[in-house]
């Protein structure tokens, strides 16, 4: 049902970027109606019977209360109630009642990336230990990455323009990137000091075929884990250029706000060390923020305010909340993503980099928090100070620009892991084109 939803909601996107090229200019306004319309596709009916799978007696009472508790997310859209393409599924990860229901019957179980944590934390920490240094636990991966535009999507002999995510090669703990091929003869590389890590190619259009592009390339991802002690951190000199730089707000989703001033405020009360502020705040939006599927960023006015609304968020949502927080209470602090690479498990994943005076700059992955299955204190706050070997890092910032620059609004406008597509008639959006990542493990 969700294919086909999607399938007749391009249908309207598709109509919409040709008349776009032929007889009007481009709306932001348009673009992001179909993508909330694109997002929110299902009717009270199909959400009730998701939610009946494990309260078959679901009442129109509960759903209004589920819906005024945000934990049941809808919107109306001309005219029409339509709820979140995940809503059901993330009624039971928000809401504890439901959640505690769905548990009941299914039990809990530790996910594919937390399956292999448990072994490569212990891992990190006994290397680091040992060895001295932040870096260990190398993993060597081969990796294809196949973007496919859908058959007609765009007018035959049409060039198609594709940005690819790519490893980067100015982080320390990725090494020995190595590119091996791609599908086009011709392409780009972005520039080392794009904030956004990509390979660039074209391609004309086919009738009644797909356009595929592709690359391979290997990589080496190292874990990192700083062991970070209160003692170790040193006061800020507050007139460098990083500090003014990571501490200030940043358009659109690192903004102080009345509330996330107060919020960091209260948090941090009474404390002055900067690791010790930044564990609190680590521990409070672990503990009050659930993982839910997310709707796309573009559709999001504010993440951290979007997150506090509506008492969940997904890696990168919280992590903006974290980076927000972090940046009011004077710890410099930026947004990293790409990819989590674990063996069955890989997804797209963002995390978070703060800066400690005397240790320099070290991973947070908020989203990945306190694991369940911490057996001491050192695997408890691993993820503040430190990130698995599983990685692949392609971002060092959001909603910066592409390199070539793309003409149209990307289809991710904060986040860059997917790739982008577009040609001259406007952006090609997700419904029109699918990925897929093929990985080979060299050395696990």
């Amino acid at each position: 049902m969700k294919k086909l939803l999607y399938v007749v909601l391009w249908f309207v996107l598709a109509s919409a970027c040709n008349t776009k090229s032929e007889s009007k200019s481009y709306s932001w306004d348009e673009d992001l109606h179909q993508r909330l319309l694109t997002d929110f596709c299902l009717t009270e009916a199909q959400v009730k019977d998701y939610i009946r799978k494990y309260i078959p007696e679901v009442t129109d009472k509960q759903m209004r209360e589920w819906e005024a508790s945000n934990a049941l997310e809808y919107k109306v859209l001309d005219g029409q109630k339509r709820y979140f393409r995940n809503a059901g599924p993330n009624l039971f990860r928000v809401d504890s009642t439901c959640y505690d229901i769905k548990m009941s019957k299914e039990g809990i179980s530790l996910s594919g990336s937390e399956k292999v944590n448990t072994e490569n934390l212990p891992e990190i920490i006994t290397a680091v230990k040992k060895g001295g240094s932040s870096i260990a636990a190398p993993k060597r991966m081969r990796i294809t990455y196949t973007l496919t535009v859908d058959t007609n999507a765009v007018p035959a002999g049409k060039i198609i323009r594709c940005w690819l995510p790519y490893p980067r090669t100015d982080q320390v703990r990725q090494q020995d990137v190595k590119f091996l091929s791609a599908s086009e003869q011709t392409y780009t590389f972005s520039p080392q000091d794009c904030h956004h890590s990509t390979l660039y190619m074209e391609k004309r259009a086919v009738k009644g075929e797909p356009t595929v592009f592709s690359e391979s390339f290997e990589y080496t991802s190292n874990g990192e884990w700083f062991n970070l002690k209160p003692e170790d951190i040193q006061p800020y000199d507050t007139t460098t250029a990083l500090y003014k730089k990571y501490t200030a707000e940043r358009e659109k989703h690192i903004l102080f706000s009345p509330r996330l001033r107060a919020l960091a405020a209260r948090l941090t009360a009474g404390e002055t060390n900067p690791y010790l502020k930044a564990r609190r705040l680590f521990r409070w939006v672990n503990d009050n923020f659930p993982w839910a599927s997310a709707r796309e960023y573009s559709t999001i006015d504010n993440i951290p305010e979007y997150v506090l609304d509506n008492h969940h968020g997904d890696c990168g949502q919280v992590s903006l909340l974290f980076i927000t927080l972090c940046r009011i209470s004077g710890i410099p602090a930026h947004f990293q993503s790409g990819f989590m690479m674990h063996p069955r498990a890989w997804n797209l994943h963002d995390w978070a980099e703060v800066y400690f005076e005397g240790v320099g700059w070290v991973p947070v992955d908020q989203s990945f928090g306190i694991p369940t299955f911490a057996r001491n204190v050192d695997e408890t706050y691993f993820f503040l100070g430190g990130i698995d070997s599983w990685r692949m890092i392609v971002n060092t910032d959001y909603g910066m620009p592409l390199v070539p620059e793309k003409k149209y609004p990307r289809s991710e406008t904060v986040d860059f892991q997917r790739g982008e597509v577009e040609w001259e008639g406007g952006n090609l959006y997700f419904p029109q084109w699918n990925y897929h990542m093929e990985i080979d493990y060299l050395n696990y």
